[in-house]
């Protein structure tokens, strides 16, 4: 990519690149056709409203039924260190799940009429140049990705049974809005919360999540933090800060207890992969 953000439409017969990998976020939208599109070896018919949302590292192709129409989005670590500090939780959102997501990723129908309104837009303002052009796409783009954070949020998470209820949906929210403030997210707190006794919204959380849940809470901070660490230039106490802990020692003794390494070492790993 040339730069933080790149939008383009596509009218195609036959997919221009096959099994392609970026190392960039693709968000790939049909304005119209059909046909199959395979995303690291798995499968899925698409058609006319479906958006795709791709991961970098991704390996991805389109297999066209005919002419084909495509809102293509891309957007790299440049834009995601741009939002970091103003909406982490729904870009934090995109790079938790993107790798668990079944395939289009905008279920709720008003959402999918709005996306397709917000992609009508943008496409019309790629198309012409003027003022103002990229301060309008951003913020189009950033709706969009709003609306696909919300989208997700209701995709259940791998290790989350077919049986989720409302409730435990809620509470993985609050967990969700609430990983960067540690004193609201005690058991007795969370229990309080929902209106729940402490044993019993553990073994709530188990039955559903097959995990406890300060399992649950521990792997969703860990994967913020690598995420901080690869995708922003914050440091080592900025980001022991923002996520409630003491001191960069503490954050350490967290973190190596996952990944047996320091923060500053996985950062440098990262960065050679």
């Amino acid at each position: 990519m040339y730069q933080s953000l790149e939008v383009f439409y596509e009218k195609v017969d036959d997919c221009p690149l096959r099994d392609r990998q970026f190392n960039f976020f693709e968000m790939v939208y049909v304005i119209s056709g059909r046909g199959f599109h395979t995303v690291n070896g798995n499968k899925f018919t698409y058609s006319q409203g479906d958006l795709f949302l791709l991961a970098p590292n991704d390996c991805h192709e389109f297999d066209l039924e005919g002419t084909c129409e495509f809102m293509v989005i891309r957007f790299g670590e440049q834009y995601i260190n741009h939002y970091q500090f103003k909406d982490k939780g729904h870009i934090a959102c995109l790079l938790y799940y993107t790798s668990h997501l079944p395939g289009a990723i905008v279920l709720n129908a008003d959402d999918k009429i709005m996306i397709a309104s917000l992609m009508g837009n943008l496409r019309m303002i790629s198309e012409h140049q003027s003022l103002y052009v990229e301060e309008l796409m951003h913020h189009l783009v950033h709706a969009i990705i709003v609306l696909v954070a919300k989208n997700i949020a209701i995709i259940n998470p791998p290790k989350i049974s077919s049986t989720t209820d409302i409730r435990l949906m809620e509470i993985l929210d609050y967990i969700q809005a609430n990983i960067c403030k540690p004193e609201l997210l005690k058991i007795a707190v969370i229990a309080e919360k929902f209106g729940l006794s402490p044993n019993y919204l553990g073994h709530y959380f188990r039955k559903h999540c097959n995990e406890s849940i300060q399992q649950y809470i521990s792997s969703y901070r860990i994967r913020l933090i690598e995420h901080r660490l690869r995708f922003s230039d914050k440091r080592v106490h900025e980001i022991a800060d923002e996520f409630g802990f003491i001191d960069e020692s503490h954050i350490n003794k967290f973190f190596k207890r996952y990944h047996g390494i320091s923060l500053k070492k996985y950062r440098i790993a990262s960065l050679s992969i």
